[in-house]
């Protein structure tokens, strides 16, 4: 697991730091889980693109005030479900999306819960592991911040859930999850040289933020959301 140090930092630093790491979900006593691929930072308070912009603070967002290591999950546009990693320190509103995995166990759990188009997946009995050599569908399961919540069925109802460690305890606002976490797969952030920063995706008016490059994707990785201009 991360350690709480790692937990603690700033969102960019963090943003950039899941790259390479495990997201782990267990449905019915089964994993499905990916690597994370792709991340969006939302700074705090100052940040005009935050939920917490301006102090902003609702039923909606309070978990964004937890302490790091929380997750966020908010519904958007009566469609969709987005996960967050809170960090930093409780009561200064950091957090950073979770926009791509690349698929890596229970794909055909997965597929079941994205629906008809990916029925296919479930007779494939292993996954290429080079992610340049998976079938597109393999590729498109978990290419967005709503399609890896619906394959990983990550709802409001895990809003909250300390993500650092499991317990056999099932509890929320500080206990650890049993059903949902972080995994660390790498001891080190990925080389800078790997990180492809560009513009977080689909925000509305947020004068300047708007170009910020807040979003950090593996360059050249076959499931990220959409490629990073070069």
């Amino acid at each position: 697991m991360l350690s709480d140090r790692e937990w603690s930092v700033d969102a960019v630093t963090f943003g950039r730091r899941l790259l390479g790491q495990r997201l782990v979900r267990i449905v019915d006593g089964i994993r499905r889980s990916g690597l994370i691929v792709e991340t969006e930072a939302y700074v705090g308070v100052e940040d005009a693109a935050s939920h917490a912009y301006g102090g902003r603070r609702t039923a909606r967002n309070a978990s964004m005030y937890l302490e790091g290591g929380h997750a966020y999950v908010y519904f958007t546009y009566g469609m969709h479900h987005c996960m967050n990693v809170v960090c930093g320190r409780k009561e200064e509103p950091a957090a950073v999306l979770i926009r791509a995995l690349q698929p890596e166990e229970g794909i055909a759990e997965m597929a079941e819960s994205r629906g008809e188009q990916f029925r296919a997946l479930g007779s494939i009995a292993q996954i290429q592991k080079d992610p340049q050599k998976m079938p597109l569908l393999v590729r498109k399961l978990c290419n967005g911040p709503g399609k890896l919540a619906q394959a990983l069925q990550i709802d409001r109802t895990l809003d909250g859930w300390m993500l650092k460690n499991q317990s056999k305890v099932r509890r929320r606002g500080g206990n650890s999850s049993p059903i949902l976490w972080i995994e660390k797969k790498r001891d080190r952030a990925l080389p800078g040289r790997l990180i492809a920063e560009s513009p977080r995706i689909g925000l509305g008016q947020v004068g300047s933020w708007k170009k910020r490059k807040l979003r950090f994707s593996i360059i050249g990785h076959p499931c990220v959301s959409v490629p990073a201009a070069r």
